[in-house]
């Protein structure tokens, strides 16, 4: 009996040093793109969540914020033993919401002074005859010029990263085993797919029976998120998210496009202020 039961303890302590150094292999891939801030230290804590969702996201996998094993697989880690169901440990996708506000901000007062500078009456440079002996044109661009233009290359590169970790973060909360982790997205009153002014308590009932509906869930991001409108804290962008649904035996898949209207909010966030969808050709 003894000797059972250290078998099984050193089993146990072997399958975890496994798992501890399989994880510390998948955050050293995931910092080494990019997606993963700290140091590998072999814990699958809500940071290291965050970077395989931000992973994910942009490499067409299902976004589950866990190392299931097509995210394995991509990561050219050892994949599960057995895959749970696409559940997410709680409050996970806070991490992908900060300074979204920041982000959008940013890019908006970069959008405006881009307008400004289209909009904006230039210097009449001197009239030069093309046949004239010694004309040269004018330098095509300056140092200021350069800066400008990869400021705002930057503020378009920071709006892409927003917006696809706003997605993300949506997506899992609304995996979340807390029905209310994604009421938080949304705006006490919102155009919910068509009707107008919706409460909150109205969109709650309808997260709850979604749930109870299709209680196995996986989205992708299936292409480019675009920006419709934008103007100073508020945005509004589509995109194309792919599905899968399952409860027992019954299923449903497909591909929508998805509207997201956001506003800043409280506790420099953005918050949801219209939501819509309509079936992806």
């Amino acid at each position: 009996m003894t000797r059972s039961l250290l078998t099984f303890t050193f089993l146990a302590l072997c399958i975890s040093a496994r798992a501890d150094e399989n994880i510390a292999k998948a955050q050293a891939r995931l910092q080494a793109e990019g997606f993963y801030r700290g140091n590998p230290t072999g814990s699958f804590d809500s940071e290291t969540a965050a970077a395989v969702t931000r992973y994910q996201i942009r490499h067409g996998l299902a976004i589950t914020g866990k190392l299931d094993a097509a995210t394995s697989r991509e990561l050219a880690i050892l994949a599960p033993a057995s895959e749970a169901p696409p559940k997410v440990l709680s409050g996970n996708w806070r991490r992908l919401r900060s300074g979204e506000m920041e982000f959008v901000q940013q890019a908006g007062a970069s959008h405006s002074t881009k307008a400004k500078q289209v909009a904006a009456p230039t210097a009449a440079a001197p009239s030069l005859s093309a046949n004239a002996p010694g004309s040269t044109a004018p330098p095509e661009s300056s140092s200021g010029a350069q800066e400008t233009a990869s400021s705002q290359v930057n503020a378009e590169d920071n709006l892409s990263e927003a917006m696809r970790n706003y997605v993300a973060a949506f997506i899992l909360a609304g995996l979340d085993p807390h029905i209310g982790s994604e009421l938080e997205f949304f705006a006490p009153q919102v155009d919910y797919f068509g009707a107008r002014n919706v409460s909150r308590e109205r969109i709650e009932r309808d997260l709850v029976r979604y749930d109870r509906q299709w209680p196995e869930r996986r989205f992708w991001l299936d292409g480019d998120i675009q920006v419709k409108r934008r103007s100073g804290a508020a945005i509004e962008f589509v995109f194309p998210l792919r599905y899968e649904l399952r409860n027992g035996s019954k299923r449903a898949s497909g591909k929508v496009m998805k509207s997201l209207s956001l506003v800043a909010g409280g506790d420099n966030e953005m918050q949801i202020v219209a939501v819509d969808e309509h079936k992806a050709q």
